[in-house]
């Protein structure tokens, strides 16, 4: 189980499982932030602190849920569905406590063109 938060602390969650790889994608909105995202089950994430102190912003299709603190403006996760309606969420590891991100396998992804 992996912990994270935003910046401030306001938003604090959990995620069950290991991380395996990570996709960083080349999207005008990915690509600004600097997100390496980790592809989980939505029934992985556990908001345990602050979910009051979340806001979501959409763009695009508005189908992927990018929610960030209010507070800081962090964005730890985003929330979607994978294209046969499996709800997800898109973990931002840079938002998780202890991890080694040189380690972690990156698949880079044309987000951009989609």
């Amino acid at each position: 189980m992996k912990s994270g938060s935003c910046h401030c602390g306001a938003v604090k969650y959990t995620v069950d499982g290991e991380i395996d790889k990570v996709v960083e994608c080349n999207c005008s909105h990915c690509q600004r932030k600097g997100f390496l995202l980790w592809f989980v089950p939505r029934s992985a994430l556990k908001v345990t602190e602050g979910e009051d102190k979340l806001t979501t912003y959409t763009f695009n299709r508005h189908v992927i849920h990018h929610d960030f603190c209010q507070v800081c403006g962090c964005q730890p996760f985003g929330l979607g569905k994978m294209p046969d309606g499996t709800e997800t969420a898109a973990i931002n590891v840079r938002c998780l406590a202890d991890v080694d991100l040189a380690g972690i396998e990156r698949t880079q992804v044309n987000g951009r063109d989609f």
